[in-house]
């Protein structure tokens, strides 16, 4: 069954140029891009994304590097898609994911892993209502195959 989750590439991803190359990995995995933006996170935006956090010890350091560099929101599209997403970004500790993942292959460390998607189905509502609103999801079929008949 189809369902949406939220995926942010992160201030690393942009500065390190991989933004389409995480992009196409989860398009090669079957995923739908139904929402994206470039943006500036904000410390606002940072607590309300990180609620449960902002309390901890690593929130300042967090908050501060997803404010430090503009990211991309998207909500992405597909059969069970925030588990179908994890699965693909690997762990978060980029030294425990398996190579073939976005973070076992590209991500540095632990505080510079490239991507974060919703952990939940539940989570993905709550996380894509904050970062976009409803008239800016889009729904659509893929129609590859007419574009090779007509052509």
């Amino acid at each position: 069954m189809a369902d949406r989750t939220l995926v942010l590439l992160k201030p690393d991803t942009l500065q390190r140029g991989l933004a389409g190359r995480i992009i196409s990995r989860l398009e090669d995995r079957g995923m739908q891009i139904v929402g994206m933006k470039l943006m500036q996170m904000d410390m606002d935006l940072a607590k309300q994304h990180y609620a449960e956090h902002v309390e901890k010890g690593f929130f300042k350091g967090l908050s501060s590097f997803m404010t430090s560099s503009p990211i991309i929101a998207m909500a992405i599209e597909g059969n069970n898609a925030a588990a179908a997403v994890r699965a693909c970004m690997g762990e978060t500790d980029p030294q425990k994911s398996l190579p073939g993942t976005i973070r076992g292959d590209m991500a540095q460390d632990l505080g510079r892993n490239l991507i974060h998607g919703s952990d939940s189905p539940e989570s993905a509502a709550r996380e894509i209502a904050i970062f976009f609103k409803p008239e800016e999801l889009l729904s659509y079929e893929r129609d590859t195959q007419r574009w090779i008949t007509e052509a």
